[in-house]
């Protein structure tokens, strides 16, 4: 393996630690504001934090930039779209972040991986997806078992929360879909700044209708905001477009994936959130399912796969 690679490799798993305990971000904030403000506030922030990017790929590349700075009124309509659909995901996952543990939530969002070539055969060809192989399809088996024993107890219930983070997850694999058609035909860091504002702007206006919105409660939340909008919507989304000009797709697919891992140890080691042994075997079968499908991939681009946007993951 070159240095490029390794470097990229490292890169890449920086991102993931930052995308995993941005989980503990999530929980964290929910103590002093509702999931609207939350997500409304890091969303605008995330979008500022790459301003500064998207100026000095200007001045660097200059005639190559793709159109005006900002925005074009293309760009505006991609970011719409685009943002309406990770206010979705975003939303439904900072709804359910109130109700179930950061591990838990890590681990089920991560089944968007999963989701993105299940839904791609509903979808067809419009988006560039293809049929299932049998990898994907063992992976796709595995999760939804492992999921099973991470969130449905021996009552047969399942806790709210993890139920808003599944619908959550749809939205994410959704959104991954729209992106990776979108993305080859325009610049993806602009687009992801569209898209940011756009859901900031959706989440603001559904907090200032649905929550109280208070200046203390924002002023004791400020630690997790700043995190979740700086580091894991700014900071790691850059080091990802960063690392995947040297990483192969194959390798950030699979790195990427482990932030469900390290969500579930942040948790563990800043909440005290602990897992059953139960829990923790479906975890496993979960990772191992996700891992199957990336190491394997159908004939989707995994491109597409790895083209995230920053969750918000997370």
């Amino acid at each position: 393996m070159n240095r490029h690679v390794l470097r990229a490799d490292w890169l890449l798993l920086l991102t993931a630690v930052i995308w995993g305990c941005a989980f503990v971000a999530q929980r964290s904030g929910m103590r002093h504001m509702g999931p609207f403000t939350f997500n409304g506030i890091r969303f605008a922030l995330g979008g500022c934090a790459l301003i500064p990017l998207i100026l000095y790929r200007s001045r660097r590349y200059g005639a190559q930039s793709k159109g005006p700075l900002f925005f074009s009124s293309d760009f505006l309509k991609k970011g719409l779209l685009l943002g309406a659909v990770l206010f979705c995901g975003a939303s439904l996952q900072q709804i359910g972040m109130v109700y179930t543990t950061a591990g838990k939530g890590g681990f089920i969002t991560g089944l968007y991986v999963i989701l993105v070539p299940v839904l791609g055969l509903f979808l067809g060809r419009r988006l560039g997806q293809q049929r299932l192989n049998r990898s994907g399809w063992a992976g796709s088996i595995l999760a939804t078992f492992g999921m099973y024993l991470l969130s449905v107890t021996e009552t047969l219930t399942i806790s709210p929360g993890d139920l808003w983070v599944l619908a959550g997850a749809f939205f994410w694999a959704c959104h991954v879909l729209i992106l990776g058609w979108l993305s080859p035909k325009m610049d993806t860091i602009r687009l992801a700044c569209a898209q940011f504002f756009v859901c900031a702007v959706l989440s603001l206006t559904s907090a200032a209708a649905a929550e109280p919105i208070s200046i203390s409660g924002i002023r004791d939340g400020i630690l997790p905001i700043l995190y979740g909008g700086l580091m894991s919507v700014g900071v790691a989304y850059t080091l990802q477009v960063v690392a995947q000009k040297d990483a192969p797709p194959a390798h950030a697919a699979v790195i990427l994936s482990l932030e469900t891992v390290f969500a579930a140890v942040a948790g563990w080691i800043l909440l005290g959130e602990g897992l059953s042994l139960r829990a923790l075997i479906g975890c496993m079968l979960m990772l191992a399912g996700m891992l199957l499908v990336q190491l394997r991939p159908p004939a989707i681009s995994e491109e597409n796969v790895t083209r995230l946007a920053p969750r918000t993951a997370s």
